[in-house]
């Protein structure tokens, strides 16, 4: 198994001779394991152990099991304590989810603090198995079908090409002890009852389960790899970023092969689900103005593009900019203000920058939402004309049709920001003074 194992870090290039390792130790016997083969390979390692607070008695016996262990080998130990429910109900998540991101946030930081180059992690093939069954039966795409990787940025995974048989002969061999986890046991978990329902049924059928599934993992690895070439290519076509927006043109996707799976790997960072992925695609021969929205975006389809928005940018209320101020903030956009005699002022054309008679402003103005009955008097025109009729016209897509905001003098809108200006706020030849205001999103 040594060898095997030896092997496996060569062909996957894992790490070289005198890498420094930090090994993720629980105490459980893939843990231990990897503490021993570590040391009879004689890489330069330190453990590192987390106690979630979870189980009482048992994490303490854990954490003093594992420093013994960092004893035995004559190498660094790394231990912390968290309070992993109070972290689940802040963060608004699962207790799994939330021991998983204290742990790994947690390696991180003693890894760049204490110089070390890997963390390493007790996987196994029996993982592998166990983690595509569990992807399978939620619903997955191609990326979770290719299992655990071996490598993924600092995270090292050198027992991959192992099983659970072999480790248990291995601490056999070499007269390991471990501590039991009785939570692995329990089949209240969706993973412990694939492992111990599911699994023993499918080896029936093929002894040879785990070597099969990790074969056809890395298949489905280097599959992906085709597959994310073809879609970055297709992103690169199709999306365009602004401060307020990103657009997706559909004229690069008409002709894609696999559109559902296309569109929803070019919505992933955005959170779209694929049941809703399949809503769009029917929509897309529809009207315009069709929304959809996922836990963090809005997207709207508008006509030949598809334009997708934050949730949150919409709703931030209003705010006052009183005389003389020269900084504002509403949500993420920052403003700037600065006052300058007319005769020493050069006029802007930039959208983001508005130039004011200040002189005709009543302060404070306020910044705020627009809302329905809102108008002015758009620049270069003498007739008023609503705020709705104007982002109409200007073929605003709806979801950015919220984000719109108006800096207000009094009850008369000054500018529909980033847009166009009033009329009756504009810079003259009688202007005495300047008020500039830009805008910033960051």
């Amino acid at each position: 198994m040594l060898q095997k194992v030896l092997t496996y870090i060569k062909t996957h290039q894992l790490c070289q001779p005198g890498d420094k390792i930090l090994a993720a130790v629980s105490g459980g016997i893939d843990s231990t394991v990897l503490c021993e083969l570590l040391h009879q390979l004689k890489y330069d390692f330190a453990l590192l152990h987390c106690n979630f607070g979870l189980r009482a008695e048992d994490a303490e016996a854990d954490q003093l099991f594992v420093k013994k262990l960092a004893k035995k080998y004559e190498v660094p130990f790394f231990t912390e304590n968290f309070n992993t429910r109070a972290y689940a109900e802040l963060e608004k998540i699962s207790i799994q989810m939330a021991a998983r991101a204290l742990r790994y946030n947690w390696f991180e930081e003693v890894r760049q603090r204490e110089g070390y180059d890997y963390i390493a992690t007790a996987h196994h093939s029996n993982d592998i198995t166990e983690t595509i069954l569990l992807h399978l039966t939620r619903g997955t795409g191609i990326a979770g079908l290719h299992g655990i990787p071996a490598k993924n940025g600092n995270i090292i995974r050198p027992m991959l090409s192992v099983t659970k048989d072999e480790i248990y002969d291995f601490v056999t061999s070499n007269k390991l002890i471990w501590r039991e986890d009785v939570s692995n046991e329990t089949t209240k978990y969706q993973r412990n009852k694939i492992r111990h329902e599911v699994i023993p049924v499918l080896k029936e059928i093929n002894p040879s389960l785990e070597e099969t599934m990790q074969q056809t993992a890395e298949r489905v690895s280097h599959a992906e790899n085709i597959v994310n070439a073809y879609i970055e290519q297709l992103r690169n076509q199709s999306i365009k970023e602004t401060e307020e927006a990103v657009y997706l043109l559909l004229e690069p996707l008409r002709n894609a092969t696999g559109l559902p799976v296309v569109l929803h790997e070019l919505l992933r960072p955005f959170n779209f689900s694929y049941s809703v992925v399949l809503e769009l695609i029917a929509a897309l021969e529809g009207i315009s103005g069709k929304q959809f929205e996922s836990p963090t975006h809005t997207l709207v389809k508008d006509r030949e593009q598809l334009v997708i928005t934050p949730r949150n940018l919409s709703s931030f209320g209003s705010i006052l900019i009183n005389e003389g101020e020269t900084t504002a903030q509403a949500g993420n956009l920052y403003f700037t203000l600065t006052y300058t005699d007319a005769d020493k002022y050069k006029l802007s054309t930039k959208p983001h920058v508005a130039a004011l008679d200040a002189d005709e402003l009543k302060f404070p103005l306020k910044l705020r939402s627009w809302q329905e009955g809102d108008w002015f008097v758009p620049l270069g025109m003498n007739g008023k004309k609503k705020i709705s009729d104007f982002l109409v016209d200007r073929k605003v897509p709806a979801n950015l049709k919220n984000q719109t905001l108006l800096l207000v003098s009094e009850q008369s809108v000054v500018w529909v920001v980033n847009q166009r200006l009033d009329n009756r706020f504009k810079v003259t030849d009688k202007t005495q003074r300047v008020l500039e205001i830009s805008i910033e999103r960051r």
